[in-house]
């Protein structure tokens, strides 16, 4: 699909769970910027659902939480039931630069089923998390390119391009605990194309993040694991 000769259908999905502070300034953005969008609310406890449904924003209400696998899994399917042709993760946090959103979208144009926007290639600048977290990063880096060959530089990144390949393949099959890493994994197995480019990224700009330092040793072990046994299964599998 060349995106400039046959302009694709673009849909901003925006997983949001207990995001009451930012996610009418994410959307702003979204639509100043003329994109499609349907926020994700992820059985959120705190006023999320009552802001979108206050300021009339798209919403799929999931009833109870899904996690970030089911609120993402939730946008891909939406996005193939409503005819589009990539869609785009952006989280509801405010730490995604809509700006970046056509960067993705010629790298898509240029053949990608899956482009990641990160922060550790091309420019410097903006935000890049704490110490510890990069140096987790630099781990899952290192397990990803073990079990396929691919540099993925900020492969928890969720500013993240999808085209119809990669949409179908995720609406059926996606994992459902801190997805990102292994679902560039399932991508590769998968036979799709998979590159970064580069984006600058933000502070969120209210709330906490939800993964707290007991959080990230689980996260750690859990990633580590299934990224390995997806890569390591397909492997297998291909003997």
């Amino acid at each position: 699909m060349d995106i400039h000769d046959d302009k694709p259908r673009v849909l901003l999905v925006v997983p949001a769970y207990n995001e009451e502070g930012n996610i009418l300034s994410v959307v702003r953005q979204i639509t100043e910027a003329g994109y499609d969008y349907v926020v994700i609310n992820d059985g959120s406890t705190d006023g999320t659902l009552r802001v979108c449904q206050a300021n009339g924003l798209n919403c799929v209400d999931l009833p109870i939480n899904l996690g970030i696998g089911g609120a993402v899994q939730t946008g891909h399917r939406y996005a193939l039931e409503h005819g589009y042709d990539v869609d785009i993760q952006v989280d509801g946090d405010g730490q995604h630069d809509i700006s970046y959103v056509p960067r993705l979208l010629e790298e898509i144009g240029r053949g990608a089923d899956l482009v990641i926007g990160s922060r550790f290639v091309g420019e410097s600048g903006g935000f890049r998390s704490t110490l510890l977290r990069r140096i987790g990063i630099k781990w899952l880096e290192g397990c990803i390119r073990f079990v396929t060959g691919l540099t993925i530089t900020d492969c928890t990144s969720g500013f993240r391009a999808s085209g119809r390949r990669a949409m179908s393949l995720f609406a059926s099959s996606y994992p459902c605990d801190y997805p990102e890493p292994e679902s560039i994994v399932t991508a590769h197995t998968h036979s799709l194309v998979v590159r970064e480019v580069p984006v600058i990224m933000r502070e969120r700009q209210s709330g906490t993040s939800s993964i707290n330092a007991l959080r990230s040793v689980y996260y750690m072990v859990k990633v580590t694991l299934a990224v390995l046994i997806e890569g390591m299964g397909q492997r297998g599998g291909r003997k």
